[in-house]
């Protein structure tokens, strides 16, 4: 029996997600609801299965749909997550970041209490096979892990529709429109929730010069964000928006006192020069104290996975991960509460990165 999925959205990240669920076995994407013309032309193109419609009610009337997917810009995911709740009851997954204003916590907190079926919200850095590793591992290697530092060097920005990632008030903020990401892998991996967060960031170098109906950009483009957490572990984010030239896109480190684990994940094969050959291998290098070795093991991503998106890999684990959801009311791996939590650190280290001061901080919903 086929899974019929609904898009809400279907941009530059809502076709990655039309390219990996094709990959999954009895799987159709049934319907569209895209409102920019060139964006819609390009997601009939990858799912000629689909019914194009005008609006989000046409995709909840939609005879055949068993979930839906929602990849629209940041600002909307509440109001439309809403939207749904108000007529179906059906699964769902929710792009990160799951919202953009303070405010909008208390709405999420009434999803989670109200909706009845599963809501997941889109953590793909979770899947990301070395990444995956390093999570599996890191407890045994490190003994217990008392620091943990997450550095992304990447490429700046991409053009957006309606460039609504050039500005703070529409996207959340780098810290959460981008790294919310990261400070999910970090309550992923320390098993634990931050107490205070401390960050230095801004706008240095990308889109200085860029005007959009008379408005200047104003999205930041590095920071340096450090996270204290309940358990006494701390961990540190290191992003820099204008460092495409790096041989690895993220590095993640994990330290104990037994020794370390870190893991090596190059970006997008499609953003890696020609003339360079091959886009190098994510890898793990494992590090005890004793006795003394560092080795290294490669973390090879199917190349079918890799032509199907920019996330090495992930996006195609979290919609396995998701179809079983949907099939078999399997668990939801990243529910409301992780999302809410990785969107308050990212606004607490904006507000810390603003003000120069420590922000203590607590669970949203």
């Amino acid at each position: 029996m086929t899974t019929h999925y609904g898009m809400i959205g279907c941009g530059m990240m809502g076709q990655e997600h039309i390219k990996n669920i094709h990959l999954l076995p009895d799987t159709a994407v049934s319907v569209i609801y895209e409102p920019d013309p060139i964006m819609a032309d390009l997601a009939a193109s990858l799912a000629p299965e689909a019914t194009l419609v005008d609006s989000i009610d046409a995709v909840l009337a939609h005879e055949a749909l068993d979930a839906i997917v929602i990849t629209s810009p940041n600002y909307c995911h509440v109001a439309q997550l809403e939207q749904i709740a108000a007529k179906v009851s059906l699964p769902i997954l929710c792009e990160k970041p799951l919202y953009t204003a303070p405010g909008d916590a208390a709405r999420i907190a009434a999803l989670r209490d109200n909706y009845a079926a599963p809501i997941w919200v889109a953590m793909e850095y979770r899947y990301m096979p070395p990444i995956a590793k390093l999570i599996e591992q890191a407890e045994e290697v490190t003994g217990g892990i008392k620091m943990l530092t997450i550095r992304e060097h990447r490429f700046p920005f991409l053009q957006k529709i309606g460039d609504w990632n050039r500005f703070n008030h529409q996207s959340g903020g780098t810290l959460v429109e981008k790294c919310c990401h990261f400070f999910d892998l970090m309550r992923l991996i320390l098993k634990s929730d931050p107490v205070r967060v401390m960050a230095s960031g801004g706008q240095d170098v990308n889109h200085l010069t860029e005007v959009y109906d008379g408005k200047t950009s104003d999205i930041w483009d590095n920071a340096y964000v450090i996270v204290d957490f309940a358990s006494g572990a701390r961990a540190m984010l290191e992003l820099s928006m204008f460092a495409e030239g790096a041989e690895y896109q993220e590095h993640v480190h994990a330290v104990g006192g037994k020794g370390k684990i870190e893991c090596y994940v190059p970006g997008p094969g499609r953003f890696w020069p020609a003339n360079l050959g091959e886009p190098p291998v994510p890898h793990l290098i494992v590090s005890p104290r004793t006795p003394k070795g560092p080795s290294r093991v490669e973390v090879p991503v199917d190349p079918t996975l890799l032509a199907a998106g920019d996330h090495n890999g992930s996006t195609f684990y979290q919609h396995q991960r998701f179809l079983r959801v949907i099939r078999e009311n399997g668990p939801v791996e990243v529910n409301l509460r992780d999302g809410a939590w990785a969107v308050a650190i990212g606004m607490a280290a904006q507000e810390s990165a603003t003000t120069g001061q420590a922000v203590a901080i607590g669970a949203p919903i």
